[in-house]
């Protein structure tokens, strides 16, 4: 038994916010990274961890999916992500698991149920095209099982079929046939088979893309599937409530209450509070407490550690909130902010952009330091020396000729001060 469960024989049933901290980034792998350059094996543990990768199309600085890799392992070959999930066998497919994201394949027969729930769970434009429209969906299937991989507006001029655009809700103006393409992805019919240059879907029948070994597997119980999901979530969190676990795959309530009761009753998790938590929280039975964690990571907004922005509130006194549809003048940090991890502290968050077309530089729009930082908490310049130098590495990462830090923040002037204002041009990765 580990000592996070037990003390000289006996269980332990409270935890420090401290404890819980540690606990909490070990479990998602945030840590001492590869002394080398990481590779397939890397990746893999990393994907083993976590359990889900995130996807989002903002690109401001990298793709959301690549970045929990490079938090984990440090500069990494891209082409090593890209081929887990857009070439066979697929390490990684993607389904609707914690929002649009990479999952393992096994995990994805662990969501068949919600993919049969698709009349009722699947969102309203959906659904209104699988029931306006059936013979579109016809359409559809013919055209994906007869030339796929395709993307949504490939099929939309195949079929030849554009009803007109509901422009009511600036964020979901999709045609009838992308509608009747989203419907029979949520219901598993067809499924990603990768993302184009653009970022769209390239859609397949599924045995063109899943491994034929969990293709063949029989459909699990519903329940079985939620207590498998929680199970995975527990053990990429560490210690966490039911309102934690159930948001890791977007679970309904009931189900992630029984399912985290199941797994209490079976030893899996055990029952802990945690000091300053208001809420019944839950130790995984293989989760580690280090005496203490090192290392160092940018985290993307969307990264798994601070997914649950209550959860990051309580164990980091980090309040965390995206900006990127804020209107510039009402944003308090920043476009695209990513929180600065130090050990087991978010002791920063840094707005940053890989300008691309411009300068050719990472470009830090703003940096700011946590309250916390400072007299009796994280050293100033402990933090900005691991600042710089994460920034260095990413920017190397990124292929960015420079860096170069904008006067905005109260950590703004330290930072440019300690960095250099330029790096060394890495490999383009």
């Amino acid at each position: 038994m580990s000592s996070v469960t037990r003390t000289n024989g006996r269980t332990r049933e409270r935890l420090s916010l401290a404890q819980a901290r540690r606990i909490a980034v070990a479990a998602q792998g945030l840590g001492r990274r590869p002394s080398g350059e990481p590779g397939a094996r890397h990746l893999q543990k990393v994907i083993d961890t976590v359990g889900v990768l995130q996807i989002d199309s903002v690109n401001v600085l990298s793709r959301s999916h690549y970045l929990p890799v490079f938090s984990r392992l440090g500069p990494y070959r891209r082409e090593l992500l890209d081929g887990a999930s857009g070439r066979a066998p697929r390490r990684l497919v993607e389904y609707w698991a914690h929002e649009a994201s990479f999952i393992p394949p096994s995990t994805h027969r662990l969501l068949r149920y919600r993919m049969g729930r698709a009349n009722e769970e699947a969102w309203g434009g959906m659904l209104r095209a699988a029931v306006e429209h059936p013979g579109l969906l016809d359409a559809v299937r013919e055209e994906v099982a007869g030339r796929g991989p395709l993307t949504a507006q490939e099929i939309e001029r195949a079929i030849g079929h554009d009803h007109p655009r509901d422009r009511t809700n600036w964020g979901w103006n999709w045609s009838a046939t992308k509608r009747a393409v989203g419907y029979l992805f949520w219901a598993g019919e067809i499924t990603s088979a990768g993302r184009t240059a653009q970022f769209e879907r390239r859609y397949a029948l599924p045995g063109r893309v899943l491994p034929p070994g969990v293709l063949a597997l029989p459909d699990l119980d519903p329940a079985d599937c939620v207590r498998d999901l929680v199970r995975i979530a527990a053990r990429a969190m560490g210690v966490a409530s039911t309102a934690c676990l159930r948001d890791y795959f977007r679970l309904r309530a009931d189900e992630a209450s029984q399912a985290v009761a199941d797994l209490v009753e079976a030893g899996e998790l055990l029952p802990v509070s945690v000091a300053g938590w208001n809420r019944q929280a839950y130790l995984h039975t293989e989760a580690r407490l280090p005496r203490r964690v090192s290392g160092r990571a940018l985290l993307s907004p969307f990264d798994s550690l601070i997914w649950f922005r209550d959860r990051a509130e309580a164990l980091f006194d980090f309040r965390y909130r995206i900006e990127i549809y804020t209107p510039a003048a009402r944003r308090v940090y920043g476009y695209y902010v990513l929180p600065f991890l130090v050990g087991d502290e978010l002791v920063a968050r840094i707005d940053l952009k890989a300008d691309r077309a411009g300068t050719g530089a990472l470009l830090v729009r703003a940096a700011w330091a946590e309250p916390r930082t400072g007299p009796g908490g994280p050293d100033r310049s402990d933090v900005l020396r691991e600042l710089a130098a994460e920034l260095t590495d990413l920017a190397r990462w990124l292929g960015m000729d420079d860096i170069r830090v904008e006067p905005r923040g109260d950590l703004a002037p330290a930072l440019h001060a300690v960095l250099s204002g330029t790096v060394t041009r890495g490999a383009d990765r």
